[in-house]
């Protein structure tokens, strides 16, 4: 290691701003975070593709100046591309699929100045709210090694709560930012659909559910994140409505008194757990204490009907992956391709129809409208992002998936599937000292109100000092 004992001082922006400044280069900052992920990842498992010598090359041959130029970065081992690396998807199936060019969203963090080295685990395909995948193993919690740091960004927020880096980018279709992100004491944001771009391979993802954005230690990492990123690309199907300012400079502003709709009971199958429950109660006195009118409200969605369209959707587009790359293969799918899990969740996808399809859609659009007009009366939404703390490794490989499901998984999947920005803050903890996060959720392309709220709850809750015991600088 380089020895720089004050990384864990400085969030992305704050190592940026060392590099420009010349107290510290990009070279020391990766090292640094290379020795870090040597020291931690054989404990955490977050880490599973390793583009060391790519990211020594990027700083020699010249890093662009952008707001983090200098600071180490890794990216989902799931959709996302880096030419002439692999990313396996977590899958058997795509473990020597090496991409031939750059994901449009990898080419914006090239240009943001940060320097790739490194894929972090997810589940296979993403399916699942936790990171084990049988190809590479389950990813653990720093917080607790025994349970999950959630899914299917598992493996970034482990890599970033386990002190290898301030941030990383996370991609969420059902709540794959936010779920993780309260597994392990982060900032976890969904941004409003098409605020980041998924080209040029990917149309869409499960049907315009999901996204790709980022897990940070710090409010103001994600807003300039975000603000690095964001603008739709030449064919996109979604486009948000246009803010003129920067997300970053919303951080920093007390939002005005907000009407706010507490949930007070899970949307479909399942319940919060008692002390989930006293959590939210405590988010909600905290955010009345600043001024916010906080009640009791919940939209009039169908949840059974939106769990049908979810599973719909990514059976159907899980099932279309795999044709296509056994296709690419030119061969018929193997036993040990696919973990049973997904093989089954595949099946499914095959089995339904063309009406099917649409059905799952149209609910998915007629929610939105109902939460369109939900927004008319609240400003924000409140609720908690997982309705028990994280489970113990290998919860879902036996038993009743859908009930454990429900057990475990919060709302979040409802903000992917109308689109809505979402975020989730570490605002509580348990009596253990786990992390439980709370989800804010803002109408469709109001973004800006959502990093003016979460950088007030920052500074009345503050997280970021807490630090896992399992860390890279606790590590002999």
């Amino acid at each position: 290691m380089s020895g720089f004992k004050e990384y864990d001082d400085f969030d992305a922006l704050g190592l940026a701003k060392l590099v420009r400044d010349g107290e510290v280069s990009a070279t020391e900052l990766l090292e640094e975070a290379i020795g870090r992920t040597e020291k931690i990842n054989p404990e955490i498992n977050a880490v599973v593709q390793f583009h060391y010598d790519e990211a020594r090359a990027a700083i020699e041959t010249g890093l662009p100046d952008g707001p983090f130029t200098g600071v180490p970065y890794l990216l989902k081992d799931l959709n996302i591309l880096l030419k002439g690396t692999v990313t396996s998807m977590g899958s058997s199936l795509f473990k020597d699929y090496t991409a031939k060019l750059n994901s449009t969203l990898t080419d914006r963090y090239i240009k943001s100045g940060v320097v790739i080295f490194g894929k972090t685990n997810s589940p296979e395909f993403g399916a699942l709210p936790v990171s084990e995948p049988l190809l590479f193993g389950p990813t653990r919690n720093p917080w607790d090694l025994n349970r999950t740091p959630g899914g299917s960004s598992g493996g970034a927020s482990a890599a970033v709560a386990g002190g290898i880096l301030p941030m990383a980018n996370a991609s969420d279709g059902g709540g794959s930012i936010r779920i993780p992100a309260a597994c392990t004491g982060l900032v976890g944001y969904k941004p409003t659909r098409g605020r980041t771009a998924m080209g040029p391979v990917i149309g869409e993802g499960w049907g315009g559910q999901s996204i790709s954005h980022a897990v940070s230690r710090t409010v103001r990492d994600s807003a300039a994140m975000l603000d690095a990123t964001t603008g739709p690309e030449p064919g996109d199907p979604y486009a948000p409505p246009h803010f003129p300012g920067k997300f970053l400079d919303e951080v920093g502003k007390a939002p005005a008194q907000l009407k706010v709709a507490m949930i007070p009971e899970k949307i479909g199958s399942g319940s919060y757990s008692p002390e989930i429950r006293a959590a939210l109660e405590a988010t909600a006195e905290l955010m009345s204490g600043l001024g916010h009118h906080v009640e009791e409200a919940t939209p009039e969605v169908d949840g059974l009907a939106l769990q049908f369209a979810s599973g719909a959707l990514l059976g159907a587009n899980l099932a279309l992956k795999v044709t296509e790359q056994l296709e690419s293969l030119g061969r018929s799918l193997a036993d040990d391709d696919l973990e049973p899990g997904t093989r089954a969740l595949i099946e499914y996808g095959k089995s339904l129809n063309a009406e099917a399809c649409a059905r799952a859609s149209q609910i998915n659009h007629v929610s939105a409208r109902i939460m369109g007009r939900f927004h008319e009366q609240y400003d924000v939404i409140l609720c908690p992002t997982l309705s028990s703390l994280p489970v113990p490794i290998g919860q879902f490989l036996d038993g009743d998936l859908g009930e454990k499901l429900g057990a475990f998984m919060g709302n979040t999947s409802l903000f992917n599937q109308t689109g809505q920005p979402s975020i989730s803050l570490p605002l509580a903890w348990s009596e253990d000292g786990l992390p439980i996060g709370m989800m804010l959720s803002a109408a469709f392309g109001d973004d800006a109100l959502l990093f003016q709220l979460a950088g007030q709850l920052e500074e009345a809750r503050p997280w970021r000092d807490r630090r896992a015991p399992h860390h890279a600088n606790n590590v002999i």
